[in-house]
């Protein structure tokens, strides 16, 4: 009897010992959230010559690493650009606008990139900052579109009286086009429209790229980095003065704010 109750009591101690040994610890799990496949956002861009609004579509390669395309429409202002009235006390013509003194061009850009957007940080927890940096290049088409102003013809200038001429600059009335007293403001948006010129090019960006919640569902970004655009001739968009030449490109400082969403 002594030796059966010695062996059950081996048996159920070695039992005890084996659970003790094989009870699986607690795992604590480290959320990241959902890895998608698939990507796309908006942009809005504000830069030191205008500004921009983008369309992405991109594909999730890695935890991270992204690729995506984007189709981008903006405007682009010389630094010199200022709009301004005449300040009448009455409106002489109907219709009068605010012009920018020494305009000559207005350019419309289309811009189509191929890019890629890596993080850098410890791949951020749900709802955390994850930071990174992205870069893209591609094809740029600028639609260089001549500016109008309404010029003031006085009666020592004409054989009817005063008249109000809508003309783009040229050679020839360049004394007028820029003589401010001559200026009655700015023809219509869409005066010169059929003489849009298109003029190719390329462009790129590379920026620090700053997202919260890098992994959710929506996409929730800020982006701060630098842009050029280059075109095959020189971009005339203000009249030519002393001391300062148009250029075939432009290189600024950019600020981005990215919104989207993610899906598998």
């Amino acid at each position: 009897m002594k030796i059966y109750t010695t062996i059950l009591l081996f048996l159920l101690a070695f039992s005890m010992n084996a659970q003790r040994i094989l009870q699986p610890k607690l795992v604590e799990l480290d959320l990241k959230g959902v890895i998608y496949k698939k990507e796309w956002s908006f942009d809005l861009r504000i830069h030191e010559n205008g500004y921009s609004i983008g369309y992405n579509t991109g594909e999730v390669l890695t935890y991270k690493k992204s690729k995506y395309y984007q189709l981008e429409l903006g405007i682009m202002k010389d630094i010199r650009e200022k709009r301004q009235n005449k300040n009448y006390s009455f409106n002489p013509v109907s219709g009068l606008r605010a012009f920018t003194y020494g305009k000559i061009n207005s350019l419309l850009v289309v811009r189509g990139s191929i890019g890629f957007k890596h993080y850098i940080s410890e791949k951020a927890k749900r709802k955390g900052l994850a930071v990174g940096y992205s870069y893209s290049f591609g094809p740029a088409v600028g639609l260089l579109k001549p500016y109008y102003l309404s010029l003031i013809y006085r009666p020592s200038e004409t054989e009817v009286g005063t008249q109000y001429r809508n003309e783009k600059y040229s050679e020839e009335n360049a004394n007028k086009f820029l003589n401010f007293n001559d200026i009655n403001g700015a023809a219509g948006i869409f005066e010169g429209i059929a003489e849009t010129k298109v003029v190719p090019g390329i462009q790129g960006k590379v920026a620090a790229h700053f997202a919260l919640g890098a992994f959710d569902e929506y996409v929730k970004a800020i982006e701060l980095g630098l842009m050029t655009d280059l075109y095959i001739k020189r971009i005339d968009l203000m009249a030519p003065s002393a001391g300062y030449n148009n250029k075939p490109y432009f290189i600024k400082l950019f600020a981005n704010i990215q919104l989207g969403m993610r899906k598998n």
